[in-house]
């Protein structure tokens, strides 16, 4: 019997679990993942590059470096074979793939593009844009829209590799673990952001998609096959809603297509805006800015992407304008918490549509939505952020002592998290191309994504995340 193919969910779950627990084994005393690089802000560059753990201080950064990439090259083409994708041809695109996002990711760590006011002194620079290491997220956006955009046939040959949802997710299961520890000190925020992100997240659900559903329709004039489709990418979680609901309502494969191209558009422009739009007018209220970006910004690479980037910027002004040192990482799992309960109930939705779909609108003979349906478009990653998260905060719960060292075991997770950030926000800028609005002739699809978005998700979302977070602050960490 022929073995079906691992999904690419279920891959990043994998992955994800198995950094996790090599990453973690370093708690009881083997550091396996202790040679991984880490970048540092830099002025000189052959001192930007060093093993993330102090154990492997001898090792030179370069050295650490190709370590680091051949351990992802055996890695990720192990989970081409098992996705049945050419292994070959996905290797040689991964090298590219990796190395053009490292080559951004050192850029963004660039002192005059990174380095926060206090850094600057202790770095013999003057001046720097504080955009804070993040900057390479930037960079790699930027860099991968212009390949995918000026040399669309290098971005083609690479498209094995160009994998941004298997990247993030495996990402967002590491995420858990990192979230975990930092909740151990804090486990009553903790609790309260998990259940503050349900609420939120329940009341866009209910106000989002009704809202865009009927603009497509009322005053657009789509059939009920565009309107619902293009309803869940703008309003619940982008491309996987779009997807999703155009199975659930068996769209013709054309629909959440075109629509998932419009979601992957105008996400790259929220991405680009709102964290410092965030970081401009929240930078008193974090929590609120990590939730606007989850509620706000459609894809999991983006929304997570935007809240990395939203919580660095906004630490950094906090800081400077506040004299108010908070722990990283909160506000980007304000955005995480949010988009995961998102994505969770994408399945639930689908099941929903599905029903409605099957038993009031076009009604077949025989055909029933069956709990199957849920199960089918759960998004498996999501149950890899709940393992790493609930046990790491089990771990530390049951067992204080050890908290020092499972967050240096999370920073070694850390490294890779980054890493699978980076490459995320280069395959995001390598599969956008904004000349297809043009060719695929959907200006006014894009018109509606426009008034629903900007006219109204955006500042409703932003309306929610202050209702249900403000006033909740990050911990802060000790002078």
């Amino acid at each position: 019997m022929k073995r079906r193919p691992l999904t690419e969910d279920w891959l990043a779950v994998l992955l994800g679990l198995l950094l996790f627990g090599l990453a973690l084994a370093s708690a009881a005393g083997a550091d396996l993942l202790g040679w991984a690089v880490s970048a540092k802000v830099w002025t000189k560059l052959a001192a930007s590059l060093a093993p993330v753990s102090a154990r492997y201080a001898a090792l030179p950064g370069w050295a650490s470096l190709l370590a680091t990439y051949a351990f992802l090259l055996v890695l990720l083409s192990c989970g081409a074979a098992l996705m049945g994708a050419p292994v070959r041809r996905f290797a040689a695109a991964f090298t590219a793939v990796f190395w053009a996002g490292y080559a951004c990711w050192l850029i963004g760590h660039w002192a005059y593009l990174a380095a926060t006011p206090d850094r600057q002194a202790a770095l013999g620079i003057r001046w720097s844009l504080n955009l804070t290491p993040e900057a390479g997220y930037i960079v790699a956006l930027a860099a991968g829209l212009a390949l995918g955009n000026l040399k669309p046939g290098v971005a083609a040959a690479l498209q094995e590799a160009v994998r941004p949802e298997l990247y993030v997710k495996t990402a967002i299961v590491l995420l858990g673990g990192a979230l975990g520890a930092t909740a151990a000190d804090q486990a009553r925020l903790a609790a309260s952001l998990m259940f503050q992100g349900l609420c939120a997240i329940s009341a866009a659900y209910l106000i989002f998609w009704s809202v865009a559903y009927y603009v497509a329709r009322q005053w657009f004039g789509f059939s009920r096959e565009w309107a619902a489709p293009l309803a869940s990418g703008i309003s619940v979680c982008g491309v996987s809603a779009a997807i999703a609901t155009g199975a659930a309502i068996r769209a013709r494969p054309v629909v959440p297509v075109v629509v998932s191209s419009l979601v992957v558009i105008f996400a790259v422009i929220e991405l680009l805006v709102l964290p410092f739009v965030a970081q401009t007018f929240l930078y008193a209220e974090p929590m609120v800015a990590g939730a606007w970006m989850g509620l706000a910004v459609k894809t999991d690479g983006a929304a997570i992407a935007s809240g990395a980037i939203a919580d660095a910027l906004i630490r950094a002004k906090a800081e400077a304008l506040l004299g108010v040192r908070y722990q990283p990482d909160w506000i980007t799992g304000a955005c995480a918490m949010v988009k995961v309960f998102i994505d969770a109930f994408i399945g639930v939705w689908a099941f929903v549509l599905a029903w409605i779909w099957t038993t009031r609108i076009e009604p077949r003979p025989g055909e029933t939505a069956s709990a199957r349906t849920i199960w089918e478009r759960f998004p498996k990653f999501v149950l890899g952020y709940a393992t790493t998260f609930l046990f790491v905060l089990a771990l530390a719960s049951g067992w204080p002592a050890l908290v020092p060292a499972v967050k240096a075991a999370m920073a070694e997770a850390g490294v890779f998290r980054s890493l699978f950030f980076v490459l995320t926000f280069f395959c995001i800028g390598l599969v956008s191309h904004f000349g297809r609005l043009r060719e695929e002739g959907i200006g006014r699809l894009a018109l509606v994504y426009v008034v629903c978005l900007f006219g109204f998700i955006v500042w409703v979302a932003l309306a929610i995340a202050w209702i249900f977070f403000a006033g909740v602050r990050p911990p802060v960490m000790a002078a």
